[in-house]
């Protein structure tokens, strides 16, 4: 790992270009699909406005790219089904509400991804993280924004962003070992700052299960950047300052304990998948993920190519 001081966009938007020559120049001559760029990190380390920031930089000289942005957020279930997802396991506390894997609509979510891939029409979902008092839903149909219509231009580059992105399964020993390790630390160490040790191993399974499901979506990237935050701890105070901006824009959202439980629900993916994440998303294919360290004032302190 190197020291960083550049600006973090415009690392970003260098290793992006790079690896466009790159995946052009391995196509050559036949009719290139879209590139397809994942953006992993936790909560509230700024995905969006980094995302935006790329699109915007991208669909200007001397690039030209029309560049779409996804989230993962956007292929939430909407409210009513995650409400039957939970009242069917109502004993796991981890699916109660919208974030682990097997809360999404991957169907929907795979759907929108192929379409793109071959340049075909196609309406993308959003969701309105404030409805039902914080608990989310999917906005209507019709407000969905629609891509590739004939006589406009269609889609150069498809960012899709989120806390998941890239995360990949455990084998089922592998997934014991560290539960094990993680209830060990948690029954020695009254400080344990971890959530992994608190939940039961069946409970932890079920989204390793699910999560398998998401290689679908992994396995389309051309590359992927992950934002790393140095404590993973930082995504309570982080995710705190993002509800704040949602309830002054749209003047609802959860109360502080809600959203303490709400991260606490997600934490324990960071403790199974984020060095797995590190080594790699891509397997073998080395040098296509870009990893930046990011500080608690969410400043990049450190670069490493995988």
């Amino acid at each position: 790992m190197v020291e960083a001081s550049k600006n973090k966009l415009q690392l970003c938007v260098t290793f992006i270009v790079e690896q466009l020559e790159i995946r052009n120049q391995n196509i050559g001559n036949k009719e290139q699909p879209p590139f397809f760029l994942g953006i992993n990190g936790v909560q509230g380390i700024g995905k969006t406005s980094l995302v935006s920031d790329i699109a915007g930089i991208l669909g200007k000289a001397p690039y030209h790219l029309h560049t779409v942005v996804l989230s993962i957020d956007d292929f939430y279930l909407a409210h009513a089904d995650q409400v039957r997802l939970a009242a069917t396991h109502s004993d796991n506390p981890l699916v109660q509400h919208r974030g682990q894997p097997s809360t999404h609509d991957l169907d929907l979510a795979i759907s929108v991804l192929s379409s793109l891939r071959v340049r075909r029409e196609v309406v993308i979902p959003s969701y309105d993280k404030s409805a039902f008092d914080g608990q989310g839903d999917r906005v209507p149909q019709d407000e969905w924004v629609q891509l590739n219509r004939d006589g406009r231009p269609s889609v150069d580059v498809v960012i899709i962003e989120g806390w998941c992105l890239g995360f990949r399964a455990l084998d089922d020993a592998g997934l014991t070992a560290m539960w094990e390790d993680a209830r060990k630390a948690r029954n020695q160490d009254q400080g344990y700052p971890g959530r992994l040790g608190h939940n039961r191993l069946d409970d932890v399974r079920f989204v390793n299960e699910a999560l398998k499901g998401y290689d679908a979506i992994t396995n389309q990237l051309d590359a992927l950047i992950h934002l790393d935050a140095k404590d993973p701890q930082y995504v309570y105070e982080w995710r705190l300052e993002q509800e704040a901006g949602l309830r002054r824009d749209k003047g609802s959202g959860m109360t502080e304990k809600q959203i303490v439980d709400f991260v606490n629900g997600y934490y324990p993916s960071y403790e199974l998948f984020t060095e797995r994440l590190r080594a790699g998303a891509f397997g073998s294919r080395n040098g296509n993920q870009l990893r930046m360290v990011i500080g608690k004032e969410r400043d990049v302190i450190g670069i490493v190519r995988v």
